[in-house]
């Protein structure tokens, strides 16, 4: 089995101020026991930014982007560190990887990342994944580490994704406003229903809270990967999950796996979005058909040819992804026209549609 593992900084920190070492002990000793059990780990990691205030004896904290670059620029090194010195007591060499949206939204980056991950596993070697927060700004931002390590888990195609926090799971309210509160042990699909209980973030040690984790697990199980939220203090959590213990809340993969491409597709960020009539929303909804010119109803965004979009349905729901073949500005002249009128039009053309059907992802 193939594990994404994502720690939150309040996991690595213990509910305190500081990387706590004594729990990053316990977790490589839980790695090293699974891979030792022959499955494979890729770690995504958070904690930079804490490292870094720790390594600058705790300064007056004034959240701004730039404090934060400055803060992951000083405390990834230090990350890295602790992480190197505590897997080799165990024998588990680490790879520091950094990453940042580019490298999902590009074609040739993301698979010379896949590659470089893929050597990483076929040596032994555990992956330390981490967004590349010194530099990464804008649209260059995944956002957080919940997402990234969903698309990470498109990019190696895992077969499982464990995000451990510091809360049990998903409950059916806050807990902590209602003591009655129960949890959820199983969440079959993404609703609007699940998203009314993501409530706010976790703690002011990080950025992400439910909302961003139930974000993860629908990224994730579309894509034909299950993923656990469960609990970071308990002991031996990612060995007990991935011999199938109950443990926090497991989110149920759906649909059928995905292709390595059409992994690409839904992991990468989309670059603009066109919306369809109603007989192109049909055909590519419930056919299964490629998108041509004549159902284009809208363009947004400046994208390239090659790159990732959003299809629309006529009421603004997104009901697949895929490849476009033409540039926005074309597709934009084209929107509305038969696709006997593209070279007309265009003076060249690159096929009848705008986006092909093995382009293409349903959702």
């Amino acid at each position: 089995m193939r594990v994404v593992l994502k720690l939150g900084t309040s996991v690595l920190s213990a509910g305190t101020d500081r990387l706590h070492r004594p729990r990053l002990v316990d977790l490589l000793r839980d790695m090293a026991a699974v891979r030792e059990a022959g499955h494979e780990v890729v770690l995504v990691s958070s904690g930079a930014v804490l490292a870094g205030w720790e390594a600058l004896r705790f300064p007056p904290r004034d959240r701004t982007l730039a404090e934060k670059q400055l803060l992951a620029a000083v405390g990834q090194g230090r990350l890295m560190h602790l992480y190197a010195s505590i897997a080799d007591l165990y024998g588990v060499a680490v790879a520091q990887v950094l990453l940042t949206a580019d490298d999902f939204r590009d074609r040739t980056r993301y698979l010379n990342a896949r590659t470089t991950l893929g050597g990483c596993l076929s040596r032994g070697v555990l992956p330390i994944i981490n967004e590349n927060d010194a530099v990464a700004t804008g649209q260059l931002k995944v956002g957080d580490n919940d997402t990234l390590s969903a698309f990470v888990a498109n990019l190696v195609e895992a077969d499982l994704l464990v995000i451990l926090t510091d809360a049990p799971g998903l409950y059916t309210a806050d807990p902590r406003i209602r003591p009655d509160a129960t949890l959820i042990p199983v969440v079959e699909r993404v609703t609007p229903e699940v998203w009314a209980l993501a409530g706010g973030a976790g703690s002011h040690r990080g950025t992400g809270g439910m909302h961003t984790k139930i974000q993860a697990a629908e990224i994730a199980t579309r894509a034909g990967t299950p993923v656990v939220v469960a609990p970071g203090d308990a002991e031996h959590a990612l060995a007990r999950i991935v011999v199938g213990e109950a443990l926090g809340t497991r989110f149920l993969a759906h649909g059928s796996r995905l292709e390595a491409r059409k992994r690409w597709i839904l992991a990468e960020i989309a670059a603009g979005r066109i919306t369809l009539d109603e007989g192109a929303a049909q055909a590519v909804r419930e056919r299964g058909g490629s998108l041509l010119p004549a159902g284009i109803r809208a363009v947004e965004g400046e994208f390239k040819r090659g790159q990732t979009v959003r299809l629309l349905g006529p009421d603004g729901a997104e009901i697949a992804r895929g490849l476009t073949r033409y540039h926005a500005a074309d597709l934009v002249r084209i929107a509305g026209h038969h696709s006997r009128e593209i070279e007309g039009l265009l003076g060249f053309t690159y096929g009848s549609e705008a986006v092909h059907r093995d382009d293409l992802v349903r959702l």
